[in-house]
């Protein structure tokens, strides 16, 4: 199968298009810059603002994977829904079979925030084209490069101790990059995974809390947490930007949805694909690994491909 993998050279797409030729795909990699693209692939120029790319790296293909997001500007909301509805009318013009988009995990029912709202409405939109959309929605995505791992591993490392807001205490279902990529392949030719909307994640629900406090025994340190109920979103983010390299507006975005309780509620995915997800405490062992092993090709200057930034 002919596969349009986008955001190619990040977080979950550098990983997801090696895979993919693995399983004996031909993938197409988009990129904004494909004279500089390293990975797995053919490169193909592309741009999810501008369609007639769009319309050009599509064409002649199966299927595509949707891996874009722009948490870090402060219209992202109105930025991601004219994406989604310019690739869709692009997959549709350009016949693809099937669509698969990663989403966020989140309960309809609760207040969402903008961020998980944003990523539901990506869902329908890029429903809208006719192209049946296949939706795994995850919470936290542990690997090296993530920028919601990031996050958690600088703060461990930067901080022996730390005034938290209460988000702390919200429950998580964190998930190996590992485990989203198996099950981002698996969906792609399951007649029974088309035009659903799956929920993914790790074998244990956690809070933030206890995910940071893993981190810090898992690299031996000592790790003070002291929540206050009066710091806000906002105090927060800077507070983020300040000891993390995490921008003050990806910061605000992601938590924001901290508030949100991200769990799994419906485990039909492992139906389909009947697997037994990595531990919290392996996922995080892999992704210090992989971020050791970055560092040591970056000083012999060789690149580490498949583990960039975020999708």
């Amino acid at each position: 199968m002919r596969v349009l993998v986008t955001g190619a050279s990040g977080f979950v797409g550098g990983r997801l298009a090696p895979a993919l030729e693995e399983a004996g795909h031909d993938v197409r990699a988009m990129t904004r810059h494909p004279d500089r693209y390293s990975g797995a692939g053919t490169p193909v120029a592309g741009d999810v603002s501008d369609e007639s790319s769009l319309r050009a790296a599509l064409d002649g293909c199966d299927a595509a994977y949707y891996l874009v997001h722009s948490l870090d500007s402060a219209d992202f909301q109105e930025r991601d829904a004219r994406a989604a509805r310019a690739f869709a009318r692009a997959a549709s013009n350009a016949g693809v079979s099937r669509i698969v988009y990663l989403g966020g995990l989140g309960d309809d029912s609760d207040q969402l925030s903008a961020h998980l709202r944003s990523r539901r409405q990506v869902e329908r939109l890029l429903a809208e084209g006719g192209v049946p959309v296949t939706v795994l929605r995850a919470g936290i995505v542990i690997g090296h490069g993530g920028v919601s791992w990031e996050m958690t591993r600088q703060l461990v490392a930067h901080l022996p101790a730390m005034v938290t807001p209460r988000w702390v205490h919200t429950r998580t279902q964190p998930i190996a990059v590992a485990d989203v990529v198996r099950y981002l392949v698996g969906v792609l030719e399951a007649p029974e995974a088309e035009g659903r909307a799956f929920d993914v994640g790790g074998p244990e629900v956690l809070q933030y809390l206890e995910m940071l406090t893993r981190v810090a025994e898992i690299q031996g340190r000592k790790l003070l947490i002291v929540p206050v109920p009066l710091l806000t979103p906002q105090l927060s983010s800077r507070w983020l930007a300040l000891v993390t390299d995490v921008d003050v507006q990806t910061g605000r975005s992601l938590i924001d949805s901290m508030t949100n309780e991200v769990v799994v509620k419906d485990d039909s995915i492992r139906r389909i694909m009947p697997f037994e997800p990595m531990s919290y405490d392996d996922a995080v062992l892999t992704a210090l690994k992989e971020r050791a092993e970055a560092r040591r090709a970056a000083r012999h200057g060789r690149a580490a491909t498949g583990l960039g930034r975020v999708r």
